[in-house]
């Protein structure tokens, strides 16, 4: 019997991928039990990716031509090293198009960019708990930075600090 190694095929997002994208960000936050935190529409999306003003970007991956997987991701600066730098926001694989190598070539393909844009860096965040994600991204060569803590401001306690109201509760923002 003979077995063929999978086609895996990168590209970048075309506005007609945003439905699927949506789909594959319910599904991550599924998996990371996060669910009720997507906030995200298929129009906001859409004007994100695709709009006058672009925030971010987003690689699409396939395997034999089924969709599988994506990468969404947008530029950050270093102000030390005097360069840009990529956030890699989100790296999905569905469930069952594990383990053939795709993650792998959206990391890849996410790295060739940075490069192709002579960034200094890829940086991202993982779950503490989602300790398959950070043994793939420790074996891709990924140190974790242990000195920094990520913080946030959103919600009610952003909307305070830009001035538009009143001091709120101590509640926490989901994502």
């Amino acid at each position: 019997m003979e077995v063929t190694a999978p086609q895996i095929t990168i590209r970048n997002a075309v506005p007609d991928d945003v439905e699927l994208l949506h789909a594959l960000i319910c599904e991550l936050a599924e998996y990371e039990k996060l669910r009720d935190a997507v906030k995200a529409t298929v129009e906001s999306l859409h004007a994100c990716l695709f709009g006058p003003r672009p925030f971010a970007e987003a690689i699409v991956g396939s395997i034999n031509g089924e969709a599988a997987g994506f990468a969404l991701f947008f530029h950050n600066y270093s102000t030390f090293a005097g360069k840009p730098g990529l956030y890699l926001e989100d790296l999905y694989v569905r469930q069952a198009s594990r383990g053939h190598g795709l993650g792998k070539a959206l990391f890849r393909r996410v790295g060739e960019i940075a490069v192709e844009r002579s960034c200094s860096r890829i940086e991202w965040s993982a779950l503490d708990w989602n300790e398959s994600a950070i043994r793939f991204y420790t074996a891709q060569g990924a140190h974790e930075m242990r000195q920094w803590r990520i913080y946030r401001l959103d919600g009610p306690a952003l909307t305070f600090l830009a001035g538009h109201a009143d001091q709120p509760t101590t509640e926490r923002g989901a994502t």
